[in-house]
């Protein structure tokens, strides 16, 4: 994180590739950490990869060779978080994002390497599937900074490694490696540096191949069951699940298996 005066940088860019929309973290200067402004062109960018039917799965990743994010740009927090009503401001501004990102019907890849820290970590828990390269370093030092985090933060970060690591994440702000964010079930696989960039874009190809509409359908029916059982709307997943049914998609799957071909789906 960085902690001078200096006047916040850094960009969120968006390309697509390949059925691949590319969200790339871009504050180097600062190991990517998060402006005010970076937050909020995360939100936009994300929603252009949402609208773009061309776009089949997203992929955020940091730029350069030092960080995925390294968290917040403390350098903002005099100017930006000074008094409650601007400390409001910055914080719907990153709930927004993470609100976006979590509730995003295309899947989500966090392709990680260097730092993962702070809101870098919210970012790639926000995430569906998580790869990370080996000497990745995660960490949530908010107890280290008086930072009060978000509810909905610490449950998505439940949900995914259970109250013991949570516990232990938050209480101790420490920092930890990528074997042991493996072995709490923080990321889905760590691989060696230079076979991230490789590893990911096969992924991120073999997801862009697979049939839309099933991949939203699971996607939702995941995030549903995640939900307290009086909140879960088993309706819409029942729904999703009748549109993969009744699709062309689910005809041109069946015929490209007997014939013995890669099925061409359109998300219809």
């Amino acid at each position: 994180m960085n902690t001078t005066s200096e006047v916040a940088v850094g960009r969120v860019d968006g390309v697509v590739e390949g059925g691949i929309g590319w969200i790339v973290f871009d504050n180097q200067r600062r190991h990517n950490a998060m402006s005010m402004a970076m937050w909020e062109q995360l939100s936009e960018v994300l929603d252009k990869h949402v609208a773009d039917p061309e776009v089949r799965v997203i992929v955020l990743k940091g730029a350069g060779d030092k960080a995925f994010v390294s968290g917040a740009d403390i350098s903002e927090f005099e100017k930006r978080r000074s008094t409650p009503e601007q400390s409001d401001a910055y914080s719907d501004a990153g709930t927004r994002a993470y609100t976006a990102l979590a509730d995003c019907p295309k899947p989500t890849v966090a392709m990680i390497h260097g730092y993962c820290l702070g809101g870098g970590l919210a970012i790639a828990v926000n995430c569906d599937i998580r790869i990370a390269a080996e000497g990745s370093t995660y960490s949530i030092p908010a107890a280290k900074l008086g930072i009060g985090y978000m509810v909905a933060g610490v449950e998505r970060l439940l949900n995914l490694v259970g109250p013991a690591w949570t516990k232990e994440i938050f209480f101790s702000a420490r920092r930890f490696e990528a074997a042991e964010a493996l072995n709490m079930g923080l990321v889905n696989r760590v691989v060696p540096l230079e076979n991230l960039a490789d590893d990911v874009l096969t992924t991120a190809k073999q997801i862009a191949s697979n049939a839309p509409l099933t991949i939203a359908a699971a996607k939702m029916a995941v995030d549903e069951l995640l939900k307290d059982s009086a909140n879960r709307n088993l309706g819409a997943c029942e729904r999703a699940i009748a549109a993969c049914m009744q699709s062309s998609d689910f005809v041109e799957g069946r015929r490209a298996f007997m014939e013995k071909r890669p099925p061409r789906f359109t998300g219809a």
